[in-house]
C-alpha cells in the first residue's frame, strides 16, 4: 500500500530569495514565487526574470520544485505581455504555471502546450463541476478553495484524480473572509484590487454590525468582524492524508524568512513521523505534532489557529474578533514597573532583539528587547511605554529564530571516483540522483619530492565548501609514487561538481518555445445599437421581479437561493394569475458558491430550475461548463471575471451567449473588450455591488445560534456593518448561512448608458438585492428611460449620491 504522507507535496512560499532559500532548508518539495507582474502578491519582493533562473537552479540542484504564480485577472491590454512572461519563464525553468484569468490559462495550454498548468485558487474551485471545468483547459492540477471540508476536498479530489488531475489544499497560514477571487473590497474602497494583487486588507479593520430596523450597534466579542484567525492543520495531518489531496500548500508570501522556516520545518517534521509511522505499524498518535512544533508555528506568526472549514467549522470559532494581527505567544508577565523600568517573570527564554508586546488595560504596545539583566526567571529592563503590575507579555518576534541561509544550506548526497595514474589525466567523476558527469585535468606525473597519499586525496576531495553536495562514498584509485599539488585536486573536484550541477540541470535546459500565431477569438458579432439594448433586473424576491417587470425589463434573473427569510423567489411563486405567462421571460440564476451547506440537513439542488434551451444565469466556471452540457442558454455573471479578449472568447467557446463584465473594467477597456466580442456583453448599471461572499455568517457575532439557517430570525432584519468613517456596508445571510456583503454607496451608471452601448454594451442589469420592490421599479424605469434617451442622442441625468466605481478610474 502506498504510503500517503510519502506521496504528499510540501508547497511553500517563496516572496524573495531568501524565503525561498529558507523553504527549500526547511525541507519544502516545492516552492511558489512571482514575477513582479502578474501575480496576487505585488507587495512581495518577487523576483525578476534572471532571479527566476538563479532560483530554479537552486531549487533544482535540491530536488525542488518551483512554480510560478500568475494569479490575477488579466487586462485588455496586458494578455501579450502575460503570456510572454509565462513563456519566459517556463524557458527558465519553472515546473508550472499557476493561473486565474481562464484567458490566460487557454493562451498558456495553446503556447506551451508542454506546461504544467495548475488552476489557482482564485479561480473558485469547490465542487466536482469546478474540478471537471479546469479538465477543460488540460490543467493538471486544481487549487482548492479554502472552504472546503475534509469529506469535500476527499470527493472531490477523488473525481480530481478521475481525470488525471492532482488538487491541493490550504494547510496553514492566513484565511481570507471571502471566497478567493470574489473579494471586491479593497477594490471598491480604495481602488487597490484583490484580484490584482494589490489587496489593502479591508478586512482586518475595525467594524460594528447594526440591525437596521431597530437602528442599534449589536454587541460583539471584538471589533474585527471580518478577520479569521489563521490556519492551522498540523494537528489533522492523517485526515487531510486520507482525502488524497496531492499538495498541501503554507500561505505566506509576504511573510519573514523566519516564518518560512520555522512553519515549513514543523510541517516537514511532522509529515515525516507520520510517514515512518506508516512504515514501521506503528501508532500515528504517537507521531502526532509535538509541544515544541506547536510553540514554533505560534512563534513565526499567529492570529489565533483554526482548522475552520476542513473540520466543518465555520461559527465564531473561526473568528479573531479581538485582533486582526500577530499575537505570539505568552511569555510572561510585569510584576513591578516603576517609570521606564520594568521586571517582567518569564519561564520563556527571552533574548536581546526579541520583539514584547504588552497588554495593558489602555490598549497594547510593542517594545523591542535592549539590554537586560537577568536573575534566574526574572527579566529587568526599560521600555517607553507605561505598564502596571500583573499585565500581561507576549512575545511576537523572537530574535533567536533569525534566518541565515549561509549556515541552513541544504547538500545532496553525492559519490565520487578520483582516479590518478602515472601518465594519464587526473580524471574526477562525479554522481548524483542517477546522474553522472567526468572531469578530466592534467596529465598525472610522478612526484619530484614527496608524494601524495590517497589519505591526503580523501582529506582535500572531501572538502565541498560551498556547493550544494555532500560526499556519502569517495573512492580513490591513486598509483604510488603520484605527485600532485592540492590545488590541482581542488580545481578539479570543483569541476566536476559543477559538470554535474550542470547534468542535473539538462532537464529544464533543453526547452524549446516554438513560435504561434496569434489566436482567433472567434467571429466578432456587430457593434450594438441603442434598439439591441435590453434590460435585464436581478431579483431575491418575488415583489422586486413583479415591480421590475412591470416597469419594463425584457428579463427577470430569478435568484435560485433564498437570500431573505421568506422572499424566496422559486418554486413558482414568482407567478400569480395575473402574471400568468411571466416564465417564459425570466431566468434562473446560480449563486457564485453552489456546494451545499456543511451543516445543511436539508438535500437542496439548485440545478433543479436549470433546463435544456432555457436562459440559465452563472457565476462560476464550473456553472458554466456544466449548464452549457446540458443545453442551457448560458450567461455568465461577473463574479467569474471576464477581462480581457481571451477570456471572452473561451467563455464562448465554453458555450456562452452572454458575458456580463467584471465590475473592475474601466469604460475605455470595456470598449476595448467590445470592439471584436464574440459574445454579446452586459454589465451591470444598478445597484449595490456585491463586495465579498462568506462561508461564515456574520450574523453570528451577535453569538451563538441553533444552525437552522433558513428558518434564522436574524436574516429577517436588515444588517449593516459601519466602518470608521461613518459607512455602512449591508449584510445579507442566504438560507445556506452564507454572507453577502454589499457596497456601502449605490452604483448606478444609467446617465452614461449612451457610452456603455458605443462601447458594444446591448445588456442592462439592475440588481434589486438590496431594494424594495418600488425602488426596483424606479430603478428599472431609469434605465429603461435612459436607453430610449440614448436612441435620440440624450442621457438621463446623473444619479446623486451614488457611485459609477471603476468605470472612469480603474483599478490598480
Amino acid at each position: 500500500m502506498m504510503n500517503p504522507y510519502r506521496h504528499m507535496e510540501l508547497l511553500a512560499p517563496a516572496g524573495s530569495m531568501t524565503c525561498l532559500h529558507a523553504a527549500v532548508a526547511a525541507g519544502a518539495d516545492a516552492v511558489y514565487l512571482g514575477c513582479d507582474a502578474f501575480n496576487a502578491r505585488r507587495s512581495a519582493d518577487n523576483f525578476t526574470l534572471d532571479d527566476l533562473a538563479r532560483a530554479c537552479d537552486f531549487a533544482h540542484l535540491r530536488g525542488v520544485r518551483v512554480y510560478l504564480t500568475l494569479n490575477i485577472a488579466i487586462m485588455p491590454d496586458e494578455i501579450s505581455a502575460a503570456l510572454e512572461l509565462a513563456r519566459q519563464a517556463w524557458r527558465r525553468g519553472v515546473d508550472a504555471l499557476i493561473v486565474q484569468d481562464i484567458g490566460l490559462a487557454a493562451e498558456v495550454r495553446r503556447a506551451l502546450p508542454d506546461a504544467r498548468l495548475h488552476i489557482s485558487t482564485q479561480m473558485n474551485t469547490h465542487n466536482i463541476d469546478g474540478v471537471r471545468a479546469a479538465a477543460e483547459f488540460g490543467a493538471e492540477r486544481v487549487t482548492l478553495a479554502r472552504e472546503l471540508s475534509c469529506a469535500e476536498l476527499a470527493e472531490v479530489t477523488e473525481e480530481a484524480h478521475s481525470l488525471n488531475m492532482e488538487t491541493e489544499c490550504f494547510a496553514h497560514g492566513a484565511l481570507c473572509i471571502c471566497y478567493s477571487g470574489q473579494c471586491l473590497m479593497s477594490s471598491m474602497i480604495g481602488g487597490r484590487s484583490a484580484n490584482r494583487g494589490t489587496c489593502a486588507q479591508a478586512c482586518r479593520l475595525p467594524y460594528t454590525l447594526c440591525d437596521e430596523d431597530s437602528d442599534a450597534e449589536l454587541s460583539a466579542p471584538g471589533d474585527r468582524l471580518l478577520s479569521p484567525k489563521d490556519l492551522c492543520t498540523i494537528d489533522m495531518l492523517p485526515k487531510l492524508a486520507e482525502t488524497g489531496v496531492d499538495s498541501l500548500k503554507i500561505e505566506g508570501r509576504m511573510k519573514s524568512p523566519e516564518y518560512v522556516f520555522a512553519v515549513v520545518a514543523a510541517y516537514r517534521a511532522a509529515i515525516d513521523r507520520l510517514a515512518c509511522a506508516i512504515d514501521e505499524g506503528t501508532s500515528l498518535e504517537e507521531a502526532g505534532a509535538t509541544e515544541e512544533e506547536h510553540r514554533a508555528l505560534s512563534e513565526a506568526f499567529s492570529r489565533g489557529f483554526t482548522e475552520a472549514y476542513l473540520s466543518r467549522r465555520r461559527g465564531n470559532d473561526i473568528m479573531g474578533y479581538g485582533r486582526p494581527n500577530n499575537r505570539g505567544v505568552f511569555a510572561g508577565r510585569v510584576t513591578k514597573a516603576k517609570g521606564r523600568e520594568v521586571a517582567v517573570e518569564s519561564q520563556t527564554e527571552l533574548h536581546e532583539g526579541d520583539v514584547l508586546e504588552f497588554w495593558t488595560n489602555k490598549g497594547h504596545f510593542a517594545s523591542t528587547l535592549e539590554a537586560f539583566e537577568r536573575k534566574g526567571d526574572m527579566y529587568y529592563f526599560e521600555i517607553d511605554g507605561r505598564v502596571g503590575k500583573g499585565d500581561r507579555v507576549f512575545r511576537v518576534r523572537d530574535a533567536s529564530m533569525a534566518f541565515h541561509d549561509d549556515d541552513l544550506e541544504p547538500r545532496l548526497p553525492a559519490r565520487m571516483h578520483v582516479v590518478a595514474h602515472i601518465g594519464e589525466p587526473l580524471r574526477f567523476v562525479a554522481e548524483c540522483a542517477g546522474v553522472q558527469a567526468s572531469f578530466e585535468g592534467a596529465t598525472v606525473e610522478a612526484a619530484r619530492t614527496k608524494a601524495i597519499t590517497p589519505e591526503e586525496v580523501r582529506e582535500h576531495v572531501d572538502r565541498l565548501g560551498n556547493t550544494p553536495f555532500f560526499l556519502t562514498d569517495l573512492d580513490v584509485d591513486v598509483d604510488e609514487g603520484v605527485g600532485m599539488g592540492f590545488s590541482a585536486l581542488h580545481k578539479a573536484r570543483t569541476q566536476a561538481l559543477k559538470m554535474l550541477a550542470e547534468a542535473m540541470l539538462d532537464p529544464w535546459r533543453d526547452r524549446i518555445i516554438e513560435k504561434t500565431e496569434k489566436p482567433e477569438h472567434g467571429r466578432a458579432m456587430s457593434k450594438p445599437t441603442a434598439d439591441d439594448a435590453c434590460v435585464v433586473a436581478f431579483a431575491t424576491n418575488p415583489a422586486c421581479a413583479r415591480a421590475a417587470k412591470k416597469a419594463g425589463a425584457d428579463v427577470v434573473f430569478v435568484a435560485a437561493l433564498n437570500y431573505r427569510r421568506g422572499e424566496a423567489c422559486c418554486e413558482g411563486r414568482i407567478v400569480d394569475e395575473e402574471q400568468a405567462g411571466y416564465p417564459g421571460r425570466c431566468a434562473i440564476a446560480l449563486p457564485v458558491v453552489d456546494k451545499l451547506p456543511m451543516n445543511s440537513e436539508e438535500d437542496v439542488d439548485l440545478w433543479k430550475w436549470a433546463k435544456p434551451e432555457k436562459p440559465l444565469f452563472v457565476e462560476n466556471l464550473g456553472q458554466l461548463v456544466r449548464g452549457a452540457n446540458m443545453g442551457s442558454l448560458v450567461e455568465v455573471g461577473p463574479h467569474l471575471p471576464i477581462t480581457n479578449a481571451a477570456s471572452l472568447s473561451v467563455a464562448a467557446t465554453l458555450g456562452a451567449r452572454r458575458v456580463w463584465l467584471s465590475p473592475e473594467l474601466s469604460l475605455k477597456q470595456i470598449a476595448e473588450l467590445g470592439k471584436d466580442s464574440p459574445v454579446e456583453l452586459g454589465i451591470v448599471v444598478c445597484g449595490n455591488q456585491e463586495l465579498m461572499t462568506c462561508e461564515h455568517c456574520l450574523l453570528m457575532s451577535q453569538g451563538a445560534c441553533n444552525q437552522k439557517c433558513s428558518q434564522c430570525e436574524r436574516r429577517a432584519h436588515a444588517h449593516t456593518l459601519l466602518d470608521r468613517k461613518g459607512y455602512r456596508f449591508p449584510v445579507v445571510t442566504d438560507c445556506f448561512g452564507r454572507s453577502h456583503l454589499y457596497n456601502a454607496v449605490r452604483f448606478d451608471a444609467a446617465h452614461v448608458v449612451d457610452e456603455l452601448i458605443d462601447a458594444g454594451v446591448s445588456a442592462f442589469m439592475v440588481d434589486t438585492t438590496l431594494m424594495s420592490a418600488n425602488e426596483a421599479g424606479k430603478a428599472t424605469s431609469r434605465v429603461v428611460r435612459a436607453i430610449e434617451a440614448a436612441k435620440r442622442g440624450t442621457n438621463v441625468a446623473k444619479a446623486e449620491g451614488c457611485t459609477t466605481g471603476h468605470l472612469f478610474r480603474g483599478v490598480q
